[in-house]
């Protein structure tokens, strides 16, 4: 009896489906009448005042207590509907600007990483190139310098971690000296304490590590009374608990900044999460991508206020594009940017209308490169 019921119930619900159908392609035409008016008559496609009014008279139909989804389905409407009228009227100008592609760089190669041996970045950077001389340096801004400045070919940044999530200065720095994306790898991040050799885990007093280093062992240094002391990078804290050499100090960081400092593994695999990872980018001063690269990366900004971010997201949407992951950062006046991942090629024709149009939707959208999602040793 029951699915009887709902066999029926789901009948009415196809009727209505074709209903709506029929009157949405019916409205997207007349919205494409209204973009020819409004073009031959210098008026912008963006009418808040008639937006507002449009709400409310839906809300007046459906009631209070729908209010909300109401809310949400005629903006989606709109959002749809100004996406198709940009389609219709800018067709002819689809090219949507990125750099060609450069090959890649194959002599007189150097790969800048932040930190010393040992570190997490060199880890990673051992897994993007071999046969290659790093340059350890001291600071994120210093390896965007060094590839901005042709310094270094490449090189080579964390970006995010599993666990603790984004690294907002590396964010910043991709705005601040535009380097291109063209490469990524991620990490297996096997934190590990470390010390002086014959210290006990009841000698210690003080841990250095930089402060991801602490966020990501958090459980394990729940409870101990140790300082922890922050330093600009795990491998330069093993490095200052063998130049101190007391058994008072011990460093979180990997096992092979421990063998590289003559240091014992006092704890070994301490991150809370087990499966803890951080994503390295590699930045260029040019992109560098083919048909076989499978991941876009872009920057944009939207303005501080509700249904900003969906109507950006809404030709992402239509054109069947995955977005992969989103971060945001606030900036002045009460804006917002953010990075967002997508699947796909630049060159794609999905990708490339979607972020045609996605740019339309907000003051400033930029491609920041397109890459394997898995990229190999070079």
């Amino acid at each position: 009896m029951g699915n009887e019921k709902l066999k029926d119930i789901r009948v009415k619900i196809d009727e209505i489906d074709r209903e709506l159908m029929t009157l949405f392609k019916r409205r997207m035409e007349l919205s494409e009448d209204v973009a020819i008016i409004k073009r031959d008559n210098n008026i912008s496609l963006i009418d808040p005042a008639r937006e507002a009014q449009v709400i409310d008279a839906a809300v007046a139909i459906t009631g209070e207590e729908m209010k909300g989804e109401t809310i949400a389905l005629v903006r989606s409407l709109m959002g749809l509907s100004k996406s198709w009228q940009r389609k219709v009227l800018y067709n002819e100008n689809a090219e949507y600007f990125f750099p060609d592609p450069q090959p890649p760089v194959t002599e007189n190669v150097t790969v800048a990483y932040q930190g010393v041996p040992g570190a997490w970045g060199e880890q990673a950077a051992m897994q993007l190139f071999s046969n290659v001389p790093f340059d350890a340096l001291e600071t994120f801004e210093d390896v965007f310098i060094a590839v901005k400045d042709k310094k270094a070919a490449y090189g080579v940044i964390p970006i995010e971690n599993s666990r603790t999530g984004g690294i907002g200065e590396v964010y910043d720095l991709l705005r601040k000296y535009g380097c291109f994306i063209v490469g990524q790898t991620w990490v297996s991040i096997q934190q590990c304490l470390m010390g002086l050799p014959g210290t006990k885990l009841e000698d210690v007093r003080e841990v250095f590590s930089h402060p991801q280093g602490f966020l990501q062992c958090r459980d394990f240094l729940r409870g101990r009374s140790w300082d922890l002391t922050a330093c600009r990078n795990t491998s330069v804290g093993a490095a200052m608990v063998a130049e101190k050499q007391n058994k008072r100090y011990a460093a979180i960081g990997s096992k092979r900044a421990a063998q590289l400092n003559g240091l014992t593994v006092l704890a070994p695999n301490i991150a809370s999460d087990e499966h803890n990872k951080t994503r390295f980018i590699v930045i260029a001063n040019a992109p560098e991508y083919d048909e076989t690269c499978d991941t876009v990366s872009v920057i944009f900004r939207t303005a501080h206020k509700s249904g900003a971010l969906c109507d950006v997201l809404f030709p992402l949407m239509a054109e069947g594009v995955n977005m992969k992951r989103l971060e945001s950062r606030p900036v002045a006046d009460e804006k917002y940017i953010f990075f967002c991942d997508l699947a796909g090629n630049i060159n794609d024709g999905n990708v490339h209308e979607a972020l045609r149009q996605a740019s339309a939707c907000c003051g400033y959208l930029e491609v920041l490169g397109c890459y394997h999602d898995q990229t190999e040793q070079r």
